[in-house]
């Protein structure tokens, strides 16, 4: 055997340093492969990440869009019990009846201030409008009770007993009733989408509303939180316009009380003559 047969231990050395440098050459590419994908995942993960936080937050915005065109659409025609412009009547919207009869303490407040504003010559008819739609619950009548300790005469109060929701009692002032022209009487977290309500089933709309933080504050405060899903609601309403669970025959009550009403004031204006 030639000597140029023979592998020489210096060959030996260069084949093993090259088999090595390409093995470490293979390590670091796949390493390197591997960091490109793992930076490639994160990227896809945050992009993700933005994504649903970006759905999350247009949701929300969308969820409160409804509530800020109750406030922003009813604005001004709110007011406070001593600037609110007449009205022959005032709707006072049903808030529940306690175990003993009695109303609850935020229907109280309601039917404080509509008496208010009857002795005040600011309304001259009250339609209470409530669920009677059981035989033992009558909001109503413990309405028109309370109003009636409270000295406003019978025959200034008018009874609606199929005011199940706000849409219903508004439509019924409207089509049953014949109301026209109404202040809605209610709590300030409930009072944006009454008076949207109403005067998007036809009343020219004026709202005054009970303050009730200071006396029910779990009470109020979990009412403004309500009030975002139902003005989502509301905005179906008003888009949909569905009829009430009742709707029935026009009824004369409003338009009776009115006319006493003013034949009274025009017997006082002759005994003043």
């Amino acid at each position: 055997m030639t000597t140029s047969d023979s592998a020489t231990p210096e060959t030996n050395a260069d084949d093993a340093g090259r088999t090595a440098g390409s093995e470490s050459g293979s390590s670091n590419e796949a390493s390197t492969d591997r960091s490109t994908a793992v930076s490639t995942t994160g990227r896809r993960s945050r992009r993700r990440v933005r994504l649903v936080a970006a759905v999350a937050v247009a949701a929300v915005l969308l969820a409160f869009l409804p509530f800020v065109w109750t406030l922003a659409s009813t604005a001004e025609h709110r007011y406070s019990a001593d600037t609110v412009p007449d009205r022959p009547v005032a709707l006072v919207l049903g808030a529940g009846v306690r175990s003993d009869g009695l109303p609850t303490l935020l229907l109280a407040r309601r039917l404080d201030t509509a008496a208010d504003l009857y002795f005040d010559g600011r309304v001259s008819v009250i339609l209470v409008t409530g669920d009677n739609s059981v035989e033992h619950y009558n909001e109503t009548d413990t309405m028109a009770d309370y109003l009636v300790a409270a000295g406003v005469p019978a025959d200034r109060i008018v009874g609606d007993y199929a005011g199940f929701s706000t849409w219903e009692s508004c439509v019924r002032a409207r089509e049953v009733f014949g109301v026209e022209e109404a202040t809605v009487v209610t709590q300030d977290f409930h009072l944006p989408r009454a008076v949207r309500l109403c005067r998007s089933a036809g009343i020219d709309a004026v709202g005054v509303a009970d303050s009730s933080l200071s006396e029910r504050t779990a009470a109020t405060v979990y009412g403004w939180l309500r009030e975002v899903p139902a003005a989502v609601a509301a905005a179906g309403t008003v888009l949909l316009r569905p009829d009430p669970t009742f709707l029935g025959d026009e009824e004369t009550g409003v338009r009776d009380a009115l006319a006493d009403d003013a034949a009274d004031d025009a017997d006082t204006g002759t005994e003043q003559d």
